[in-house]
């Protein structure tokens, strides 16, 4: 067996947040769901059933939810403070693909969520 890409998929997580635009947005809050797709090598975790051989995904939630907490104006600066966080926390990430979402976004339209994804490598 040859082992071509391990990924660690954490697929909407969902959080109270003050993220918007306008000032009512940032006061009343909304929720918001990220979803988190981290290429990392785990094959030592494959092999030897450790958790020293990948990322602890309670971590990785923890880091989200902190980031989640500090308002911003603009999802795509939220993501990017997350992904800069996870990068930072996990010398290990090669790669991650961030999707972030507002739930019932106050646009004048009928829309159940919008959002934001962004790919980065190290």
């Amino acid at each position: 067996m040859r082992v071509t890409q391990t990924t660690i998929l954490l697929p909407n997580m969902r959080f109270y947040a003050r993220h918007g635009v306008d000032p009512q947005e940032q006061t009343v809050g909304a929720y918001f769901t990220v979803s988190l797709e981290i290429e990392t090598d785990f094959i030592r975790a494959l092999e030897q059933d450790d958790l020293n051989g990948t990322i602890n995904y309670a971590s990785v939630h923890q880091i989200v939810k902190e980031e989640m907490e500090i308002s911003s104006k603009l999802l795509e600066h939220a993501a990017g403070r997350i992904a800069q966080r996870l990068f930072h926390e996990f010398r290990t990430i090669n790669a991650l693909q961030l999707e972030l979402y507002k739930e019932n976004p106050p646009m004048g339209a009928d829309c159940r969520q919008a959002g934001v994804r962004i790919k980065v490598e190290r």
